[in-house]
């Protein structure tokens, strides 16, 4: 253990959405921040989502009016804020005879959709008859079809780099941000929190930290992260599985978005064109099962296979279509009856006095509304600090690969070194930052794979190989998994990060074994 002990105003355990953004907003308001996650950033349940950025339409089935006007607000701030990672989104909604929602009833729900976006910078909704929607989608299945429904939402298709750039812009701001650090005790004296005690999963080094306030945004895992306080005994998560596969294009493929009413159980999935690829699900299943190893069951892939097939009869999908698969869980507040889906999406701030004092933890949230949680949840702080703090500035902080699009995308279109195709591939991935990276590879006279992966490591805080292919280069989601490129990046990252020859196998084996793990 060092004796060295850094001091910080906020611990935030969790370097998801919510850590991120709860980071983000405290560092800006002066305060001296940590952050630490047992893995990588965005490794867990930011990643597993439908990758949108919305309103929550099926929210108004619960009359959860509050959460949809929230969430509509927040998605034309982040559309501002990350235009470069967040587009819009066109949704079909088709209705069927067989189907517990009929015309009117989708209609008046859209109408309230749209009533409840005001100030909304993407169109409002409109309803199409059965000869319109056909016309409009021919792969469509035709039989028992009423009326589609066409409205806006948006997208962020790499939710990794979106957290990334949050936790760049945070240690701009001043965070200390550290993957790959589990938390192994929460230390409590008087009755209070006093710091932290944590591992360096890569290196073994211990450590440890004084910090007047923790926050528990370790997502699914928040009564574990309690338990370190001294055996504290908590049950204030009630998770559920969802599950996403991923496909190519198929016959009868649809141009947007498909938001359908599933015939086995009435419960809507999407079905999203995404990275070149189609995403589909989700699926929403209560979990107890262990948190480092969740899976897409038969069963769920069976669920997600047979409904797309059924909208969409020229697919005709099987496993073998499968790409890959990913699935976690939701960090919902526990509930043990009713439906999974009428669990409430609102996030919960709640402060763990009986545990200690100084001690926060983050119980549910959604990509869309992360922002508005965090300048909460940082409000919350100034009691246990003792201290007045400014006012929240992240409604007007662009994220660092806002800047400068422009001008990287004339430098890449003057450079001899990328294609279009790869111009536009980095735009998409790093905003303005792409100039980062062009500047690695024409000053070091680096291909453009080794100049990625030398700025994911120097720029970036990736720290193993499979920080690098799935959570920075993102060729991890590509159909192949980007496994051709696996040795060509290893060589890369152990030339330098020093890596011996045994060490860089020891990664290479361990990005199989996680890519693998994504396979059904």
């Amino acid at each position: 253990m060092q004796d060295d002990r850094a001091s910080y105003d906020v611990a935030v355990i969790g370097a998801g959405i919510n850590g991120a953004g709860i980071a983000l907003d405290a560092a800006l308001r002066g305060l001296k921040v940590i952050v630490l996650d047992q893995d990588d950033l965005c490794s867990a349940t930011s990643a597993i989502s439908s990758r949108l950025i919305h309103g929550g339409l099926r929210y108004l089935e619960y009359a959860e009016f509050p959460l949809v006007f929230e969430s509509l607000r927040e998605r034309i701030t982040l559309r501002r804020l990350a235009p470069h990672l967040i587009q819009p989104l066109r949704i079909n909604i088709p209705v069927y005879a067989s189907a517990r929602r009929g015309p009117l009833l989708i209609r008046l729900g859209m109408i309230l959709y749209d009533l409840l976006s005001v100030g909304k910078t993407v169109p409002g909704h409109d309803m199409l008859g059965r000869q319109k929607a056909i016309d409009a989608e021919p792969g469509l299945q035709h039989e028992g079809l009423r009326a589609m429904a066409r409205y806006y939402d948006a997208q962020v298709e790499f939710a990794e780099r979106w957290v990334l750039e949050i936790l760049l812009a945070a240690r701009t701001a001043g965070a200390d941000v550290r993957t790959h650090n589990r938390v192994d005790r929460i230390v409590i004296e008087d009755g209070a929190v006093r710091g932290l005690e944590f591992t360096d999963r890569i290196t073994g080094a211990s450590q440890a930290c004084d910090a007047r306030v923790v926050v528990n945004a370790g997502g699914p895992w928040v009564d574990e992260v309690l338990a370190t306080a001294d055996g504290a005994q908590t049950q204030f998560i009630g998770g559920t599985k969802g599950s996403h596969i991923v496909v190519s294009g198929f016959d009868g493929a649809p141009q947007d978005a498909y938001y359908v009413e599933a015939a086995a159980d009435g419960r809507p999935f999407f079905i999203i064109p995404w990275n070149g690829l189609y995403l589909i699900g989700t699926t929403d299943i209560r979990y107890d099962g262990d948190l480092n190893h969740v899976r897409a069951s038969d069963a769920e892939v069976d669920y997600l296979l047979d409904e797309t097939n059924r909208v969409f009869p020229a697919a005709q999908l099987t496993r073998r279509s499968i790409h890959y698969a990913y699935s976690g869980v939701w960090p919902l507040p526990r509930r043990k009856k009713g439906p999974e889906g009428s669990i409430t999406r609102k996030h919960i701030i709640r402060a763990n006095r009986k545990i200690a004092r100084g001690l926060f933890s983050i119980i549910g949230g959604k990509l869309t509304t992360y922002r508005n949680l965090a300048e909460q949840a940082v409000d919350k702080l100034a009691k246990p600090l003792g201290r007045k703090l400014p006012a929240c500035r992240t409604q007007d902080l662009e994220l660092p690969g806002a800047f400068g699009r422009a001008e990287a995308a004339a430098a890449l279109d003057a450079s001899d070194v990328v294609t279009p195709a790869e111009s536009d591939r980095l735009l998409r991935i790093y905003g303005g930052r792409a100039a980062g990276v062009l500047d690695l590879a024409t000053g070091e006279q680096l291909p453009l794979v080794e100049a990625e992966t030398v700025f994911a490591i120097r720029d970036e805080m990736a720290r193993t190989l499979t920080d690098i292919v799935h959570r920075r280069l993102m060729i991890g989601l590509d159909a192949d998994q980007g496994r051709p490129m696996y040795a060509r990046v290893a060589a890369a990252a152990a030339k330098e990060l020093g890596w011996s020859d045994e060490e860089r196998e020891a990664q290479l084996q361990a990005l199989q074994e996680y890519s693998d793990s994504l396979q059904v």
